[in-house]
């Protein structure tokens, strides 16, 4: 069972999140939160699995709530919701530790699979908004490279490539001729040696520092 905690300011929406989970054998909602500083203590008290939560609210906004649980909630995935996809909220909420990021006028589906993914390690951004991810990506100047970057062996960076590429496990267990579990392991330990949270964290860190660019 997949225990989510909702967190929203209007009192509808959450409404109308939690009809859409419960009818889920899946998940159960333990717990729901009416503004960012709530979110933070429900998901402290509760320990969700995923966290849903709106960037808008009173008090505590939704990256800031982010940005504290993604340094005290452990194993917790959070999804950032918005009515607006607006660039900075985005990137803000990736940034702070976010695994998916979702416009709230999506289709009930597509929060499901989120929610799902994010319980297995994996990360979903709205179809809506990839287009403007990858654009940014393309106008980054990319970072010096790091120490961490040195730790990982030649099969994990190009595992790492294939991530940032966009591939899936299986795709790129084809891509290189090697087992889907091997690449499931390649994953665990580049996501530990880099200090990333999520598969979504290192395709930003790949392309942040030209990752891409240098293999051409």
């Amino acid at each position: 069972m997949i225990r989510v905690v909702i967190a929203d300011d209007q009192a509808e929406v959450r409404s109308a999140l939690r009809l859409v989970l419960d009818a889920e054998p899946d998940i159960e909602v333990v717990a729901e939160a009416a503004d960012g500083a709530e979110a933070v203590r429900r998901t402290e008290e509760r320990r969700p699995d995923v966290l849903v939560i709106d960037i808008r609210m009173p008090r505590l906004d939704g990256i800031g709530a982010i940005t504290r649980l993604a340094a005290s909630s452990g194993t917790t995935k959070i999804i950032a919701l918005t009515t607006f996809g607006i660039d900075e909220y985005l990137f803000g909420a990736l940034r702070a530790g976010a695994t998916g990021f979702l416009l709230k006028d999506s289709e009930p589906r597509l929060l499901l699979d989120a929610i799902r993914a994010a319980d297995r390690g994996h990360g979903l951004i709205d179809p809506q908004v990839t287009h403007r991810l990858i654009d940014r990506f393309a106008s980054l100047s990319p970072r010096p490279a790091t120490a961490e970057l040195d730790r990982l062996t030649p099969r994990e960076r190009e595992v790492l490539l294939e991530i940032a590429r966009g591939l899936s496990n299986a795709e790129i267990a084809r891509q290189l001729w090697i087992e889907e579990g091997t690449v499931k392991t390649h994953v665990v330990r580049i996501l530990a040696k880099l200090g990333l949270r999520t598969r979504v964290h290192a395709v930003i860190y790949a392309h942040e520092h030209g990752l891409l660019h240098r293999e051409r």
